[in-house]
């Protein structure tokens, strides 16, 4: 069960329609998961500085049970959510980060208990 968090400084009008849907696709595709499993959220309009400097930017945050775990992994997922990033937002490969964080079955909650048991 992926969970996609994108943080953006650009304003909520100058993304493209359909956004998260279009990361909720992307994800599923990267991950190999499902996509009526991938969680996706998108959050515009922040005040982000990046590297120093306050120019637009945008952070994404995956994080996912077995599939993001190490740096083979996260090397080629990485370069994969960095060209649906860059042609979504328009933002050069600079002013984007992404951070992976590995996810245990027992730290999801769902259907009253967690991931361990469903």
């Amino acid at each position: 069960m992926p969970f996609v968090e994108l943080d953006t400084s650009l304003p909520a009008e100058r993304l493209p329609p359909g956004l998260a849907q279009t990361l909720c696709a992307a994800a599923a595709d990267i991950l190999g998961k499902p996509a009526e499993r991938v969680n996706v959220t998108v959050r515009s309009g922040l005040p982000m500085v990046l590297s120093g400097s306050a120019e637009p930017c945008a952070q994404l945050v995956v994080s996912s049970i077995g599939v993001v775990g190490t740096a083979e992994q996260n090397k080629g997922h990485s370069a994969r959510f960095f060209d649906v990033l860059t042609a979504q937002l328009g933002l050069g490969p600079e002013r984007i980060v992404i951070r992976f964080y590995p996810l245990e079955p027992w730290q999801i909650g769902k259907n009253k208990t967690v991931m361990t048991f469903l």
